[in-house]
């Protein structure tokens, strides 16, 4: 493809990768760090990670979209493996490099918690002109916690903080009058 950056050293542009998606109608449902931004934790993340409904017709559709991208394997021998059918229906983790930056495409996350297990658990979050599938914070953490890796442990206190606070009451704005207007009368 030219001298065009790619992988690594490509510009990270997650809405360009969530746009490449979203046109191609892959149902998938946004995992990771870039979920976890959108529901509101303040973390940052070099990557894409995406939990897809591994159908026959959405593997199709995501087959369109990573030839779009421009998609291949992250391989320390520097080869050029593309992903195809046979690969989106055999592996669950699928570490790619692409045009847009690198993309993770999982089949399962956590303890082996699919697209089908995890749907319910979505919101609806606007990118840009479309809407993408979120999975809910409550659900990051369950999966890094089931995942019990380094880089999850290290993220979970940011998470859980973020999920206790979004959790608790939040007090009464006061109007200017009543904030040191104590022992006034208006009488």
């Amino acid at each position: 493809m030219g001298s065009a950056p790619s992988g690594v050293d490509a510009p990270l542009n997650f809405v360009e990768l969530l746009r490449v998606l979203t046109q191609h109608q892959v149902d998938f449902i946004l995992v990771g760090g870039v979920a976890a931004n959108l529901e509101g934790a303040p973390v940052s993340t070099f990557d894409l990670d995406i939990l897809f409904h591994s159908t026959d017709e959405n593997r199709q559709r995501l087959l369109a979209a990573l030839q779009q991208l421009d998609a291949r394997y992250f391989d320390f021998a520097g080869r050029d493996i593309r992903p195809d059918l046979p690969k989106l229906v055999d592996m669950k983790l699928h570490r790619l490099l692409t045009l847009q930056g690198p993309l993770d495409v999982l089949g399962t996350i956590g303890d082996g918690l699919d697209y089908g297990q995890l749907v319910a658990h979505t919101r609806q979050h606007p990118v840009e002109d479309f809407q993408v599938r979120t999975l809910s914070l409550e659900k990051i953490i369950l999966s890094k916690e089931q995942a019990d890796r380094d880089k999850d442990r290290a993220v979970l206190p940011i998470l859980r903080r973020t999920l206790a606070l979004q959790r608790s009451p939040r007090p009464e704005p006061q109007s200017a009058l009543e904030v040191g207007d104590e022992g006034s009368s208006t009488e």
